[in-house]
């Protein structure tokens, strides 16, 4: 008896599992199929580039990361925005008077449009930024912050749009 009930038990642990998919978030698939990214815009005199280096990334993201397939109209949903800044502030201040790290701040305005599931929808800025020592900027160093930047703003426009973390 103690044979039947110990294999008993094990089989039921065994049969029993637990699966997580962090992939495409709280996206219901059975409404929501197709998703139109617009091309965001530079708005900001900086970094000519920065436009391209962020359609790519948020495209990437959530064609990589969902199974919705992209279209050019009439999408379940739709994401618009603008590059809307590019700060680079000094934070400390030597005794010469001279900042001795900078910060690069890079801000970007998103529309978020879900038309299969009611208020979801969000119009939000989102920015982050990194800081570098002040003797070190160039443009190779400028670039590579940026693209941090951007996979970091990206996280955060996935997260609170299809995500829900």
């Amino acid at each position: 008896m103690r044979i039947i009930s110990l294999s008993f038990t094990v089989i039921i642990l065994l049969s029993c599992s637990v699966s997580y998919k962090f992939e495409g978030g709280s996206i219901n698939y059975d409404l929501t199929k197709t998703i139109h990214i617009s091309e965001f815009p530079n708005r900001t005199a900086y970094s000519p580039t920065l436009s391209q280096v962020f359609n790519i990334a948020l495209r990437k993201r959530f064609i990589e990361q969902t199974r919705l397939k992209e279209v050019t109209s009439n999408a379940d949903i739709e994401l618009e925005g603008e590059i809307n800044g590019f700060n680079l502030q000094g934070m400390a201040v030597k005794e010469d008077a001279y900042s001795s790290t900078t910060r690069l701040t890079i801000s970007i305005r998103v529309h978020y449009v879900n038309n299969k599931e009611t208020g979801k929808d969000l119009d939000r800025t989102f920015s982050a930024f990194k800081e570098f020592d002040s003797s070190t900027f160039s443009d190779a160093v400028q670039d590579q912050l940026a693209k941090e930047i951007v996979d970091e703003i990206v996280d955060m426009i996935y997260n609170e749009t299809v995500a829900n973390w």
